[in-house]
């Protein structure tokens, strides 16, 4: 039993850790976009 509940919460952890990775990446491309956005506006702009 105790092994049992000792694989579930690994699994959660594992669960957890790719959840905040997705977010971290999803974070850090909006924030490349935003500042690629900016530059090119600021290059296109006479």
């Amino acid at each position: 039993m105790q092994t049992k509940r000792f694989r579930n919460s690994v699994l959660t952890n594992n669960l957890r850790v790719i959840r905040h990775a997705w977010h971290f990446w999803f974070a850090l491309a909006l924030v490349v976009k935003a500042v690629c956005g900016g530059i090119c506006i600021a290059c296109l702009t006479p």
